[in-house]
């Protein structure tokens, strides 16, 4: 099975119900709202899935993309289509493991958007938000945004995060956060 992304370009899919690929409606929103914000910015995948999102990412100019996916499968699959969409200049890497845990080795960096699509039935919405600002992840410019289904999880304050825009998709609702120190006019 593939997805196409940007370019109409194929990538591969995990076969079956292990990952649940971000819908194309979704994803061509999320870099329509961050359009001219995806060039040379680092960008951080949280629950992969098959990678889309970052291979989205690479495909128009970040230049550091790291995901992190708790599959193995899903893992190589990761590797292999960003491997075949980045140019010699852009780096990626792909962690291999529970966010909760995988999330600590990046203490120290900072990345200009970051998405994060869990299961949307599972109890790390809260935690890794927590985590992201405990761990100054998200750079002072940067954004946050993370793919759920309000039926099981509701956008809510997260201290060192502010939450400032919310799009709806169907069944699928997008929020997005950003540090407090960049609260700035939205247009």
């Amino acid at each position: 099975m593939s997805v196409r992304i940007y370019g109409n370009r194929q990538i591969k899919t995990v076969p079956g119900q292990e990952t649940r690929p971000t819908a194309a409606r979704v994803r061509e929103a999320v870099f329509n709202i961050w359009q001219g914000a995806i060039a040379d910015c680092h960008w951080l995948d949280l629950c992969a899935g098959n990678g889309a999102m970052g291979a989205e990412a690479l495909c128009r100019g970040a230049a550091w993309v790291v995901g992190i996916e708790q599959s193995g499968r899903a893992c190589g699959i990761i590797r292999q289509n960003w491997q075949q969409v980045a140019q010699p200049e852009q780096e990626f890497k792909v962690i291999r493991g529970d966010v909760r845990q995988r999330l600590k080795s990046l203490g120290g960096k900072q990345f200009d958007r970051i998405y994060f699509d869990p299961p949307y039935k599972s109890e790390l919405y809260q935690p890794i938000l927590s985590a992201i600002a405990r761990l100054n992840l998200l750079s002072p410019q940067g954004e946050l945004a993370i793919e759920h289904n309000p039926k099981f999880w509701q956008a809510s304050t997260i201290p060192g995060l502010e939450l400032f825009r919310q799009k709806t998709y169907g069944n699928t609702t997008l929020s997005f956060y950003r540090n407090p120190s960049n609260a700035t006019v939205d247009v």
